[in-house]
């Protein structure tokens, strides 16, 4: 009998369980990246009311600290998709070029402490030598002004470098 008081003091929308079910995860993973609590809640699987469904898990502790942390993890993502790109558009090729460049072929271990982030393909022709390609650092360049939204450093970087491209080519004409 007691176990009965105790459900009915603490009511429904409280939480005695362990974890989250399946759909309130879904919840709480589209309501970090989306925001439109209703619209989340009708995605998640709560389709009579969603949002009434909505506003009783927002009001949740255990929900809300989950969006908390996924919208966390979230921005830790972007922010290192920004500095891997970052990394893709002034990143050094130094090591790339020892690769190519030696003489003798080189060990396992001495490969596994090259820098060869901005390489996307390394080739061996059967003529012999060493082809490699590297990712498109105007590509990252973009990606990165497209991540900063607006008016950013990057995007600036951007047009500075198309008006000296531009002025070089008017120069070469004349």
């Amino acid at each position: 009998m007691r176990g009965v008081v105790t459900k009915r003091l603490l009511g429904k929308g409280d939480c005695l369980k362990k974890g989250l079910n399946e759909k309130e995860k879904l919840f709480c993973s589209y309501y970090a990246g989306f925001g439109d609590a209703r619209g989340c809640a009708a995605r998640a699987g709560y389709c009579i009311s969603p949002l009434k469904s909505a506003e009783r898990l927002l009001a949740r502790s255990d929900i809300r600290a989950e969006i908390d942390r996924l919208e966390k993890e979230r921005r830790s993502f972007s922010s290192q998709t920004e500095k891997g790109l970052y990394r893709l558009a002034f990143g050094s090729v130094t090591d790339a070029l020892k690769l190519m460049l030696c003489e003798e072929m080189m060990s396992a271990e001495e490969i596994e402490k090259l820098d060869l982030f901005n390489v996307s393909e390394i080739k061996r022709p059967k003529g012999g030598g060493i082809e490699i390609r590297f990712f498109d650092r105007f590509k990252a360049l973009e990606k990165l002004a497209s991540m900063g939204g607006g008016e950013s450093s990057e995007s600036s970087f951007i047009k500075a470098l198309s008006e000296g491209a531009r002025l070089l080519s008017e120069e070469e004409e004349n």
